[in-house]
């Protein structure tokens, strides 16, 4: 009986034996590291129009306001040949430029008036660096105004649309188009300039501010 007892009794559990296991060389180690996922944004491109004003906040010099009001003159003294047509149609508006006339006839006397006034322009103020940036800016633009108005000049010498007939409609449309255009430019411009702000002529601002 008591043998019995003694085979019935539970065996103590034997021990576990530790297995030290060697740590893996480097080379067989993983070096790459998972990066949670990142959102790319695209990047936003904020377009701004440059100021040309002497400084942050501060007023503009009445010299460069003059220089840049007078600096308008010369695209609107060339553009006055396409309002022929519209001085024939409707003679109560050459009135409005009657007190020009003065000025325009002392313009024209001069040998070459257009050719002086433009290269002095460009020479004088565009690329002279002793002026400010607001007046050179305003210069580009003049000039390059100016540039633009020999376009439909040219168009008509080549097309030669003649006195008649649809072209010569076309022609007179154009020509008047370009006046009233060019009127704005001018009015724009001056009065901008006298008030010390920049004008930036709709199809010329770009094209002005790309040259400085």
């Amino acid at each position: 009986m008591a043998s019995l007892c003694l085979s019935l009794r539970p065996t103590p559990p034997k021990p576990f034996k530790t297995i030290f296991i060697p740590p893996l060389p480097s080379i067989f180690r993983s070096t790459v590291q998972i990066s949670p996922p990142q959102h790319k944004c695209r990047p936003t491109t904020n377009i701004t129009r440059m100021s040309y004003k002497g400084g942050s906040g501060s007023a503009t010099p009445a010299t460069d306001r003059l220089i840049s009001a007078v600096a308008y003159t010369l695209p609107f003294f060339n553009s006055l040949q396409y309002g022929r047509y519209l001085f024939m149609q409707y003679p109560n508006v050459g009135v409005v430029f009657d007190p020009l006339l003065p000025l325009l006839g002392v313009y024209r006397s001069v040998p070459y008036a257009s050719f002086v006034a433009f290269f002095a322009l460009y020479l004088g103020v565009v690329r002279n660096p002793a002026f400010s940036r607001y007046v050179r800016f305003n210069s580009m633009q003049a000039v390059t105004l100016d540039v633009l108005l020999v376009v439909p000049l040219l168009l008509t010498r080549i097309f030669n649309p003649g006195r008649a007939g649809i072209g010569f409609r076309l022609m007179v449309w154009g020509h008047n188009a370009v006046f009233v255009f060019s009127c704005f430019c001018f009015v724009y411009g001056l009065v901008s300039s006298l008030l010390g702000k920049t004008p930036y002529l709709p199809f010329v601002a770009d094209a002005a501010g790309r040259q400085l």
